[in-house]
């Protein structure tokens, strides 16, 4: 079967990682199911891996990819749930369970013609969503839902800081934000995007560090280093920081004193559990509100998708599609 796989690991030149071809059809475990992909997201995960973060050698090849939709052997069409773990062993939080991960670092990931998950990992897709959009919803889409609701806990009336506009967790943010009743001010280097960011919700858009109006209740962080500093110095005392991510780097200056003496939360936010992807889904389903879609190719040229993943020139999701 086709698949787009990391082959071999490469932190300074990732995309040399990375190998389009043909690859063994995955054998259905117990309990597990089989999906014909029709449409999977690109998530910087994906780029990660091909350095080597999360990925070790002994793993390869690893077919690439933690989000999904597609149609099972028996007809059904389903959204694939790319975290792997045991509720109970995360105190009802499969997210939090010790061993847990995501599809692409420990099970082959969803890049391919067949994917194999437990089968406890697929849910209905409503008949309203497209398989592209469907297949946005697992991972980035799913990120900031949880970030911004189970984490942040951001209420309608409070306003939102969603920090560096482009990737597709950045623009679900600004989507979901403004869908809960936020109001959203969005940071971005780039003219086009900071526009990009208006249309879809954000009451402002600005110049990354540019002094806002008013300090903000919360601030959705994926850069890392580059924006850490401003994160911090945009929230009002009492401020909640989620972050995701650290595309720049992970290890920015502390600021501890900023911290206790505004009593700011920092709180780290990773995928989501499947109770809130089915929220999610039916949230999506309900509202008519969709996943911007930069850019869709055949699994056949999943290279061409991953260059533009890995240049940034993207506003929104990046996804593969097969079988259509």
């Amino acid at each position: 079967m086709l698949a787009a796989a990391a082959t071999s690991i490469d932190p300074a030149n990732p995309l040399a990682a990375l190998t389009v071809g043909d690859f063994p059809v995955p054998v259905v475990e117990e309990d597990w199911v089989r999906v014909r992909m029709r449409a999977a997201g690109l998530n910087h995960h994906d780029l990660w891996s091909l350095r080597g973060v999360g990925l070790s050698a002994d793993r390869l090849p690893m077919i690439l990819g933690c989000d999904a939709a597609g149609v099972l052997d028996d007809g059904r069409e389903v959204i694939v749930h790319g975290v792997v773990g045991d509720s109970a062993a995360g105190g009802g939080d499969e997210t939090l369970d010790p061993r847990r991960s995501m599809l692409s670092e420990v099970f082959q990931g969803t890049l391919a013609e067949y994917i194999t998950v437990p089968a406890r990992n697929v849910i209905d897709k409503p008949p309203s969503l497209s398989f592209v959009d469907a297949a946005c919803l697992p991972t980035a889409w799913l990120t900031a839902y949880r970030m911004l609701t189970t984490r942040a806990q951001v209420q309608p009336g409070q306003t939102v800081l969603v920090q560096g506009v482009g990737g597709g967790v950045s623009t679900a943010a600004i989507q979901l934000a403004h869908l809960l009743g936020a109001r959203v001010w969005a940071t971005s280097r780039d003219g086009a995007k900071r526009a990009a960011a208006l249309e879809l919700g954000a009451e402002a858009a600005f110049e990354p560090g540019a002094r806002l109006p008013e300090r903000v209740d919360a601030v959705m962080e994926s850069v890392g280093e580059a924006t850490w500093a401003h994160s911090l110095k945009s929230l009002k005392p009492g401020g909640r920081l989620v972050v995701c991510g650290a595309t720049s780097g992970p290890n920015p200056p502390a600021d501890l004193s900023r911290v206790f003496f505004l009593q700011l939360s920092i709180l780290g936010s990773t995928m989501g559990t499947l109770d809130e992807l089915i929220d999610l889904v039916s949230l999506v389903d309900r509202t008519g509100v969709r996943p911007t879609v930069s850019a869709t190719y055949n699994l056949a040229d999943a290279r061409a998708g991953f260059e533009q993943l890995a240049s940034g020139n993207l506003i929104g999701k990046i996804v593969l599609t097969s079988g259509n």
